[in-house]
């Protein structure tokens, strides 16, 4: 083995937080606190969540929130609250005004809105009573035109009965 390229093992006794469980092994990491067990210093490493905790060896589910992550959410929302102009569901006067002046730009967009629905119906009318005019005038064309068709059917189906009988006749003869 080469030396000095291997980190140093070290004595340590890892501490479960949530349960205070210790765990006694060795490792590379390293702390400022030790405590001695058995006579030897050992390092201690604090855990948050360990065999002895975690939900999947313990079949428990339990809430650890040793970071005061809920206490943080907490904090953030009434900052948020407050800056909104609102405590706990409290309003305030200011709150109350800047509410009113919302609701009525919102009303004034609802406004602008239903005037251009109302425009576009109006246009999709209009186009649809200017096809509705010239349809007519279109459909016309075709109706002509099919039954030009089918008088040009049957004359050519007559003609080519006509021309069927007289051959028929000719070869019965002969």
């Amino acid at each position: 083995m080469k030396k000095d390229i291997h980190p140093q093992v070290n004595p340590v006794v890892f501490i479960d937080t949530s349960t205070n469980k210790e765990f006694v092994s060795t490792s590379t990491l390293s702390s400022k606190e030790t405590k001695k067990i058995n006579g030897v210093d050992h390092y201690v490493i604090k855990v948050e969540i360990s065999s002895d905790s975690h939900p999947f060896y313990t079949g428990k589910a339990k809430l650890i929130d040793t970071a005061g992550r809920v206490e943080k959410f907490k904090a953030k929302r009434a900052a948020a609250a407050a800056k909104a102009g609102k405590k706990d569901g409290d309003d305030d006067d200011d709150a109350a005004k800047k509410d009113d002046g919302d609701d009525k730009e919102v009303k004034a967009k609802k406004e602008e809105v239903k005037e251009v629905e109302e425009k576009a119906e109006e246009t999709k009318e209009e186009a649809t009573e200017e096809v509705a005019e010239e349809a007519p005038a279109e459909e016309s064309a075709p109706e002509e035109e099919a039954a030009s068709n089918d008088e040009a059917e049957e004359e050519s189906a007559e003609d080519k009965a006509e021309e069927a009988e007289e051959e028929a006749p000719a070869e019965e003869a002969a």
